[in-house]
């Protein structure tokens, strides 16, 4: 398997950013790490090998990215709105920044897709749900979707506010938008077993908004035996990725 590591300057963030890749052609997969994690943590704990026949085969491109979420979502600044507008940047580098070198490194014009597990699963559903136009599929998984578990009840700060899913999704009535979602690949999963109980409220409120909306998805509530941890999300990413080839959405 073709690795790389990467590193520039983000303009944005005002710091040097590290992220990896993985396979050498396909389909940009691009990850989000867990709570506080590093980029280099999804190959750490074997979701990198969980992927490898999708990789090696060139149906997939991973790109494994860092994180800032240790002074933002994290940090329990008094200031929440610090924490908006630090995150936004983080937004900003990875639209501005990190896909147009994507888009460069591996020749490919097309939408991508996102993932990620716990705090990584919010990630890749906020990117999705934010910028459809730059991603067509969303594997999330054990995610959080309200912004509320971070910050309580600070949501009339608008920073805040436009990256809490679970409000802003059941706000909109654009149908650029919703068109988009319309025409994606929308999977989200939890398990029910132990650390799962917020992931399992924010799912199904998550799942009711997008119902609500008509925008078809595939929610996905895994056995009472389903843990909030790596093993049991090496096994979703493998079967989650095995049904989008069988459907040609790979």
């Amino acid at each position: 398997m073709h690795i790389e590591n990467h590193s520039f300057y983000s303009s944005k963030l005002a710091r040097v950013m590290q992220f990896k890749s993985y396979g050498h052609s396909g389909k940009p997969l691009v990850v989000f790490p867990s709570s506080g994690g590093r980029f280099y943590e999804y190959e750490g704990f074997g979701m990198i090998e969980a992927c490898k026949d999708y990789i090696e085969s060139g149906v997939i491109r991973v790109y494994t990215l860092d994180s800032i979420d240790n002074e933002t979502w994290l940090s329990k600044k008094e200031n929440v709105e610090d924490i908006g507008r630090l995150h936004n940047a983080f937004d900003s580098y990875i639209v501005d920044e990190v896909i147009p070198f994507i888009r460069l490194h591996n020749n490919y014009p097309g939408k991508m897709m996102a993932t990620g597990c716990s705090m990584g699963g919010y990630h890749s559903a906020n990117f999705f749900f934010k910028h459809p136009d730059i991603f067509e599929s969303v594997i999330a998984l054990s995610g959080i979707y309200d912004a509320r578990f971070f910050v309580g009840e600070n949501l009339d700060k608008f920073d805040i506010y436009t990256n809490s899913p679970v409000d802003y999704l059941s706000q909109l009535e654009d149908s650029r938008y919703l068109d988009l979602y319309r025409n994606s690949n929308i999977i989200i999963c939890t398990g029910q077993g132990a650390w799962e109980e917020d992931s399992i409220k924010d799912t199904q409120g998550l799942e009711h908004i997008l119902y609500e909306k008509n925008i078809p998805a595939w929610v996905d509530y895994w056995g009472y035996d389903v843990n909030h941890d790596w093993d049991w999300w090496r096994v979703q990413i493998q079967y989650f990725l095995s049904k989008l080839l069988e459907q040609n959405k790979l």
